[in-house]
């Protein structure tokens, strides 16, 4: 019976550039294994731990969750005389490594105190995340730096272990020290790998807990779940060293023993008593993700009054307004139930803080729309979060915010995209950097960018790099998934044998033709092959011989086996396009945070599918360039002619709008611009505005390959009939003709249809949102197929569906995003229809945006009866602006070539004094109505007066 162990060390691929294994892989191989616990411990950071958390929860192994530290020794007293010039696999000890993502403290020597700090419980938890926010808002981006006072302060509740330095007297200041800090809670790690100083290091370490009393512990410091990633290691280490392999030397492990080893062979090298201290420090880690508990924000809940009575409030004073004469019974029903259901989950909170982000964007005059799974219901519209009115569209709040899908609802907002970071500035000013920070979004390894590293370590140059990346289609690489049930391919048939030396595993320079060093074709055929698919190797060879390169080269080779590996391995933490992250309390408690490589941004170090996990609140604040089109134009429309609108009271349902969209005439109208809209949009005829919410739907990836298009189309012509296999297959489709166009449909159609759960179903949801990333939508195909013949489904009607959700996994709209942008389509189509001068002009005043340049929009301006006056250095402001119409305006030629575009950073100038003679408004709506007139940039040549 091998002796009980816990891996206390464990780098992860989120220690970015260093570890060669996923979380998920480390947490599936250590339960395989018998461990009786894993710690996941990159180094100041929490990263990996959700992704660790789900694996472990899914596989039963106890995770523990840590972080791996290195604090300066500087000006403690006794210290050996610092070693800059040797090397370790971390970089240089006491400079900065090289890749920006790994950053070591600064003046810190090899002796540096090297510590894996553990969560005991809850509070160490809070204590953990709290340390690593001071060591990163302590230093730029990618890098920390933590102190001895940082240490102290958060060191409840952890346990410490340290890995003294080697051949070093520097030992007693930090026993000492962390004897104090860290009470009957410091052990001393002991790493073996077999490489040739065992020996001398168990000496060592013996001697020196005999010293200082402290106990020893075994510890693996891994790095890689399988020896086979070893070399996938050492070009890791190459890439973040910026070095070729054959230049990488010592910074290289000596072997791959920095694996998760069978406990038989970990019994070989420790001692049993170091093997049960492990399992012992294990079982004082009881802490576990699941005990975070998130609360909602509730600054702006009056005192005395509830955060759900407070919403209903809001709610009742905001349908006063949108319907002065009263709101229908139909209205009234649809906003007590959402109510009710809001206030059953306790979401007051989250629909109060998303309101208070509009009013006081509302209150700047910033233009704002709502969108999201909930910021279409009635509430939302009440509150001026969105425009779009409920009577307009038929979508259930409960598939948005329901007790069986429990999760928090997802309200996104679009906001002008010059204004929207004095909206994010808000945020940060209201709830303090210690309580509202950006999500991150992970930047993983593609095709380029694992072409490109890979190839530069193997020791190819820089042009054959280039050659190779630009010569290859992206499906001509295998599509590779870094989930564990789809691991890379093994590379020990790639390098011959299983324990040669890392220069015979990959090398910069090609080795003789041998057995050894040229991968069996069966290698090479299951490296080709991934799920079942023949993915791209052979049309590879191909293209790398079109680059000049030899495919059948060993080093080539070596790189097609190491690129599959990496694409899809974490590359650096990113921020979140707009995704606010607030908390009622000390966020940092929840997540560490740290500082964005962009000024007055900070960012959590979870992504959105960490933050769906376990529930914390999300507020996308997003930038929207025709929003900014839509308020100059109104803003326009209000001076020249004194009328005042506003998404909600731009007239609905206009006929002429609509027919000039069904004729394709949509040069500059937000979403149903582009060639393929407008090739659908005398198809599908547009006349309504759901009719325009599945225009918007129907003209995607998803749909498209899904095979959606043509047969709604034929159905709403009239050309084939509309069927349905059931009652509850009709309730789903009957507003789209039978054909699943929105992702809600799909995700309804498989509780219904195939009798998946409210659970089974949010797993459909997230696989199809994750498809790309992750390739797990397979995995539901057999349940669909099997709950649809149990409940008398034609095998074609299953298989049909199926197909349509995975065009769904390409990309898919859900109903209630296409009904937010149908909102801002239909309104610049109103503009374009009725106001075209006003639209043309806040266009231009708004470049760079949509399809169309400044010279194509002008153009298309004057085909619509518009007059485009020249530049006047004595009558044109610094935009676009309107004038009367003349009978001298009419003759007046066009603006040259390159139409009257802004130079780079030029914004409006409300301030420019106008002429008298413009103030006056010109003739009613219609073409013509108005003259676009603008002034170029200085530095461009005026045209002559004509």
């Amino acid at each position: 019976m091998p002796p009980d162990y816990a891996e206390l060390h464990c780098i992860s691929s989120f220690s970015f550039l260093r570890g060669a294994s996923h979380p998920e892989e480390l947490v599936v191989r250590a339960a395989g294994l018998g461990y009786r616990a894993l710690a996941i411990t990159d180094e100041c950071s929490l990263a990996g731990a959700v992704r660790a958390h789900q694996a472990a929860k899914e596989h039963g192994l106890h995770l523990i969750i840590g972080t791996e530290v290195r604090l300066s020794t500087v000006g403690w007293g006794e210290r050996s005389e610092p070693q800059h010039s040797r090397q370790t696999p971390h970089g240089p000890v006491g400079v900065r490594c090289a890749h920006p993502n790994l950053r070591v403290p600064e003046g810190c020597a090899e002796d540096a105190l090297h510590l894996v700090l553990l969560a005991e419980n809850l509070e160490g938890y809070e204590n953990l995340s709290q340390l690593i926010t001071a060591g990163r808002r302590n230093a730029a981006k990618g890098r920390y730096h933590l102190t001895r006072d940082n240490l102290t302060r958060h060191a409840t509740g952890l346990l410490a272990l340290w890995s003294p330095p080697r051949h070093s007297s520097f030992i007693l200041p930090p026993s000492s020290f962390l004897k104090a800090v860290f009470p009957d809670r410091t052990w001393i790690a002991i790493s073996l790998h077999r490489d040739g100083t065992d020996a001398a290091r168990r000496t060592e370490l013996e001697s020196l807990s005999a010293r200082t009393g402290l106990p020893l512990v075994a510890s693996g410091e891994v790095h890689m779940h399988l020896r086979e990633r070893r070399a996938l290691q050492d070009v890791l280490t190459a890439i973040r060293h910026r070095v070729p392999l054959c230049e990488a030397g010592s910074r290289l492990f000596a072997n791959g023993e920095r694996h998760l080893r069978p406990r038989e062979d970990l019994a070989r090298l420790y001692r049993p008593e170091w093997m049960a201290e492990s399992a012992a420090v294990a079982g004082r880690c009881r802490f576990s993700l699941d005990e975070l508990r998130y609360t909602y924000p509730v600054d702006d809940v009056p005192p005395g009054e509830s955060a759900t009575a407070y919403l209903e409030r809001l709610t009742r004073e905001g349908m006063a307004a949108r319907w002065p004469n009263g709101a229908p019974q139909k209205i009234r029903e649809l906003v007590a139930h959402e109510l009710a259901i809001i206030g059953e989950m306790d979401y007051a909170p989250y629909f109060l803080t998303v309101y208070d982000i509009v009013r006081f964007a509302r209150g700047r005059g910033i233009l704002c729309q709502g969108r999201g799974s909930a910021a279409n219901s009635a509430v939302c519209y009440c509150l001026g979060i969105t425009a779009v009115d409920p009577a307009r569209s038929e979508m259930l709040f409960e598939r948005f915010v329901s007790k069986e899908r429990n999760e928090p609802p997802d309200i996104d907002v679009d906001f002008e995209h010059e204004r929207r970071e004095e909206v994010m500035q808000y945020i940060y000013e209201k709830y303090g950097r210690h309580r509202a920070a950006l999500a991150a979004t992970l930047i993983t390894y593609r095709r380029r960018s694992a072409i490109r590293d890979v190839g530069k370590a193997l020791g190819l140059s820089v042009d054959q790099v280039t050659r190779l990346s630009g010569n290859l289609a992206w499906w001509e690489i295998a599509r590779i998934s870094h989930h564990p049930s789809t691991a890379a391919a093994d590379l020990r048939a790639v390098g011959g044998r299983t324990r040669s030396s890392r220069l015979d595993v990959v090398s910069a320079t090609p080795a003789p033709s041998s057995t050894a060093c040229t991968p069996p074709q069966r290698h090479l055929d299951a490296l080709a092959t991934n799920g079942g698919e023949k993915c791209g190797l052979s049309m590879a060879a191909e293209r790398i011989r079109e680059a000049g390169l030899d495919p059948d080269s060993p080093v080539l080779r070596r790189l097609v086996a190491l690129v599959e590996q990496l694409v899809g391995f974490p590359r650096h933490l990113s921020q979140h396009v707009g995704g606010f992250v607030i908390a009622r309390d000390v966020l940092s408690k929840l997540v560490p945070i740290e500082n964005a490589a962009m000024a007055e941004r900070t960012v959590i170090q979870w992504d959105k599918d960490d933050l769906d996990a376990l529930g914390l609140l999300k507020i996308d604040v997003l930038a929207l360039g025709m929003l900014s089109a839509v308020r100059r134009a109104f803003n326009l429309i209000r001076s020249y002619r004194g009328m005042s609108l506003d998404m909600a009271t731009v007239p609905a349902e206009d006929p002429a709008t609509y027919e000039m969209i069904a004729r394709g005439d949509t040069v500059g109208v937000f979403q149903i611009e582009s060639r393929a809209q407008m090739s659908m949009l005398p198809r599908l005829k547009p006349r309504c505005f759901y009719d325009l919410v599945i225009e918007i739907a129907i003209v995607r990836p998803g749909p498209i390959q899904g095979q959606m298009v043509h047969p709604y189309l034929r159905r709403r012509q009239g050309l084939e009939p509309v069927e349905y296999p059931s009652e509850a297959v009709r309730g789903v489709l009957e507003r789209t003709l039978g054909i699943p166009i929105f992702q809600e449909q799909v995700i309804k159609l498989a509780m219904v249809a195939a009798g998946f759960s409210a659970g089974e179903a949010d797993g459909l949801r997230r696989a199809i949102g994750a498809w790309r990333r992750k390739g797990t939508l397979h995995l539901f195909r057999e349940r669909l197929l099997r709950g649809m013949a149990e409940r008398g489904y034609p095998e074609t009607f299953a298989e049909q569906i199926y197909q349509q959700i995975l065009g769904f996994g390409e990309y898919g709209f859900p109903e209630s995003h296409s009904a937010s942008f149908a909102l801002i389509a239909y309104v610049s189509a109103w503009l374009k229809r009725h106001e075209p001068a006003a639209f043309t002009a806040a266009l231009l005043n708004s470049q760079p945006m949509g399809f169309y340049g400044p010279s194509q929009l002008v153009q298309d301006a004057q085909r619509h009866g518009v007059t485009v006056l020249p530049v006047d250095v004595c009558e044109s402001d610094r935009d676009c602006t309107l004038v009367v119409n003349s009978p001298a305006a009419a003759p007046s030629p066009a603006l040259p070539r390159g139409g009257p575009g802004r130079g780079p950073g030029v914004a409006e100038n409300p301030k420019v004094p106008r002429p008298a003679s413009r103030s006056a408004p010109g003739p009613g709506p219609g073409r013509g109505a108005g003259t676009a007139h603008c002034r170029r940039p200085a530095r461009t040549p005026l045209p002559k007066r004509g």
